[in-house]
């Protein structure tokens, strides 16, 4: 039976597709893909607070200038100067870009690292070792490591917590080499002098490790947490498409003792009346189940082959009805190789036939007729038969053949699809479908994208 509307549009279930590792669809590329992108936005987010930290750190060294020895001041502008030009250089250069070099991931803690050291040891050199290390620049390290997790690798990060203990304790030693540091008997006398105490300098290299340590570990926390809810959301969208491909085989198989049944029905009720035609409708019948019989599990064909399955059963139609049905075919060339689900015009047609044209005494026609036009593909049934007005003004209850096209429809396209029934412009109905023009199969939109 028919059904004058399509349902509602639901997302597309995709066809299962396997790919192989290395490939930019398998799951472990996406995760580090995924990340990657993560990444990137951190980054250009990290930028953007280094410069606003630059910019404080600017105004404060121009508030206290008139209070500093020139020689502290040249430090400040020989740190500061390049680090923001560096900076704002990163706005113009990169930003316009898709992606940020992977080698800034690098380069900018690394600046950053060193910019604090330079600025410490530039103050011990200048003023007082003192100075420079009980300075409160040196939590500028542990905001550092602080951004690793959500901006590095954990070889990065790892590479960085290393550089950041290992120019601190450079900086130490290199203060106590030249003499700028003394040291003090305990860390009470360190507190009140200007003397260094070696266990204040250990806990803070010891902190220092600590830090690095943990930035490592979130770092690989978080790569392991993004690839282990990729991985489980791939397995449930796996889960998914297993199931949508047996709903199809389901639907596909459905089909086939549909039309068999209704073929048997036909030539039974062509064996009292005319047995020739009778064995003419046997012999279509095992032409049709061996084109039927030649199934590979597709679940779309080209639309030529879907015309050549069609041929024998509507042999078998003529034969039944030899004054009464004519068929015509409106086939555009350029819609011969594109992918159709299979059997799709079969259950179509024989609704035109069973219900348009055998109810009636006058001769009717079935054309079936397809187009080209914005990217999708236009099939359309029309029969002169007597139409939807038997129904009255209640729409018909559906039967398998429009329902099962309808689900098969959904499956494959999604919301990407049309169904339409609708009166005939001189009488009888017409079917309509539409659905992307494809050469080749349905594949996962997430391959599509990939050569």
């Amino acid at each position: 039976m028919r059904s004058p509307t399509a349902g509602p549009p639901q997302p597309a279930t995709p066809l299962a597709v396997d790919v192989p590792v290395g490939h930019p669809g398998h799951p472990a590329d996406s995760a580090h893909q995924l990340l990657d992108e993560r990444r990137d936005q951190a980054e250009r987010m990290l930028n953007g607070v280094r410069a606003l930290v630059l910019v404080l750190l600017a105004t404060a060294a121009l508030a206290y200038a008139p209070r500093l020895p020139p020689a502290l001041n040249r430090a400040n502008v020989l740190v500061l100067a390049p680090m923001l030009v560096w900076t704002a250089a990163q706005y113009r250069l990169f930003y316009g870009q898709e992606r940020l070099p992977g080698w800034l991931a690098v380069v900018n803690p690394l600046v950053d690292i060193t910019a604090v050291t330079v600025i410490m040891g530039s103050y011990g050199m200048v003023s007082s070792a003192a100075l420079a290390l009980k300075s409160p620049m040196f939590l500028a390290y542990f905001v550092i490591l602080a951004a690793r997790p959500i901006a590095s690798s954990q070889r990065k990060a790892a590479a960085l917590s290393v550089l950041v203990v290992l120019e601190y304790s450079a900086l130490a030693v290199v203060l106590l080499v030249t003499g700028r540091a003394t040291l003090a008997s305990t860390p009470i006398a360190a507190s009140t002098s200007r003397a260094i105490s070696p266990l204040d300098e250990a806990a803070k290299i010891l902190f220092l490790v600590l830090a690095g340590a943990v930035a490592t570990y979130a770092t690989w926390w978080h790569d392991r947490l993004a690839r282990s809810y990729d991985h489980a959301a791939r397995e449930r969208e796996q889960m998914e498409v297993r199931l949508a491909h047996v709903s199809l085989d389901r639907l596909k198989l459905q089909l086939r003792p549909h039309f068999l049944f209704n073929t048997l029905n036909t030539i039974t009720a062509l064996i009292a009346t005319d047995p020739l035609a009778a064995e003419r409708a046997v012999a279509g019948l095992s032409d049709l189940l061996r084109v039927s019989l030649r199934d590979t599990g597709e679940q779309e064909v080209a639309l030529e082959h879907e015309l050549e399955f069609l041929e024998p059963y509507l042999a078998i139609q003529r034969t039944r009805f030899p004054d009464r049905l004519s068929i015509g075919l409106a086939i555009a060339p350029d819609t011969r190789p594109a992918f159709v689900p299979k059997l799709i015009l079969q259950p179509l047609v024989e609704n035109a036939i069973r219900h348009g044209i055998a109810p009636r005494a006058a001769a009717g026609r079935v054309e079936i007729s397809s187009r080209l036009e914005d990217g999708m593909l236009h099939l359309r049934v029309m029969d002169d038969g007597i139409g939807l007005r038997r129904y009255g003004e209640t729409a018909p209850e559906e039967g398998i053949g429009l329902s099962n096209t309808r689900a098969r429809l959904q499956y494959l396209y999604g919301s990407r699809h049309q169904l339409v029934l609708r009166p005939g412009p001189l009488g009888g109905c017409v079917v309509e479908l539409s659905f992307p023009f494809r050469l080749r199969a349905s594949v996962p939109p997430a391959l599509e994208d990939h050569p």
